[in-house]
């Protein structure tokens, strides 16, 4: 049996209606993009960072 805790409140999993189960499973996918979106956030904002050291470089001399 799986718990998931909201609000600092537990629920088991399985005496949850079917449409909570629902919400619960577009909600757990929600929380995985935004993971991946700031994963790639922090690649863009490195990859940024270098671009923009390189351009001083050149600009510098």
């Amino acid at each position: 049996m799986a718990n998931i805790t909201i609000d600092g409140k537990d629920y088991n999993v399985d005496d949850l209606s079917d449409e909570a189960k629902g919400q619960l499973i577009s909600l757990q996918f929600a929380q995985g993009e935004i993971k991946k979106l700031e994963a790639q956030m922090a690649v863009y904002k490195t990859a940024a960072q270098a671009y923009s050291v390189a351009l001083k470089g050149l600009l510098d001399n």
